[in-house]
């Protein structure tokens, strides 16, 4: 990508930072804006591999919070190896020819078995509790303009590098490199809500590549689309789903009952 892509994943992972909500922080990162710039600079074609592309993003912050978490690397190294096993799925990837439609019934199963996973999971053990505010969880005691500098420095080397994976320059983790570090404390739950919202990435990607043949712009203009339904099929059942609590004026704010 060129000196925009930089600019944009640089944008991307500053407004991260300024999120508090860890869901839309997921939410944030899922839209496809370095995969949009990245399709219309190198002029790559959605095939197969980018479609399971999507798995490797996945597959890129479970590996970093595995490593961070768990074995207690050090969030820079863990970073590293996130991004090992993505260029080597990549290149795994890329020697082989996968038809789209496998491609595509393949990430959609293992999406539904990971989703399920979760849910299964998700009460037995909960994500753990920092015993640090969440402001402070946020802190990294940078200056703001310094830290500016270090996410354009970041920005510019993973772009760099993702220039160097050809075909899956698409869904290389541009800004997730810097986002893991951004969202260290809370790269689990991060990770979970990154994976559901995957599947509007997968939407964002099919829909481009059954129009890539009639016009660049009509398949982008689509795949926005197509992200933008199955984002709202994924988050408006859980905001309807949320039980609204009737405002009573005899019921003061402790719950007591006033008498008349």
């Amino acid at each position: 990508m060129t000196w925009s892509g930089v600019l944009l994943v640089t944008a991307v992972v500053w407004a991260v930072s300024l999120i508090r909500s860890v869901r839309l922080r997921a939410l944030v990162y899922s839209l496809p804006l370095p995969m949009t710039l990245a399709l219309v600079s190198s002029g790559h074609r959605v095939e197969g591999a980018q479609v399971v592309g999507v798995l490797g993003l996945n597959l890129f912050f479970v590996t970093v919070a595995f490593t961070h978490q768990r074995l207690r690397w050090p969030i820079l190294l863990a970073d590293g190896a996130g991004i090992v096993v993505y260029v080597a799925l990549s290149a795994g990837l890329l020697a082989v020819d996968i038809p789209f439609g496998v491609a595509l019934t393949g990430t959609l199963v293992l999406w539904l078995a990971a989703l399920l996973a979760l849910r299964r999971r998700a009460p037995a053990r909960p994500a753990p509790v920092d015993a640090r505010p969440v402001a402070d969880a946020r802190r990294d005691g940078l200056p703001a303009l310094l830290k500016l500098m270090v996410i354009f420095v970041g920005a510019v080397l993973t772009t760099l590098l993702g220039a160097v994976l050809r075909g899956m320059v698409v869904t290389f983790p541009y800004s997730g490199v810097l986002v893991a570090v951004e969202a260290r404390r809370q790269l689990v739950e991060f990770s979970r809500h990154f994976a559901r919202n995957s599947l509007a990435l997968v939407g964002f990607l099919t829909a481009y590549h059954y129009l890539q043949d009639v016009s660049s712009t009509v398949a982008l203009g689509a795949g926005w689309a197509a992200f933008a339904v199955v984002v709202a099929a994924l988050h408006l059942p859980l905001r309807l789903g949320r039980p609204v609590r009737a405002v009573d004026p005899d019921v003061r704010a402790d719950g007591v009952r006033e008498s008349p």
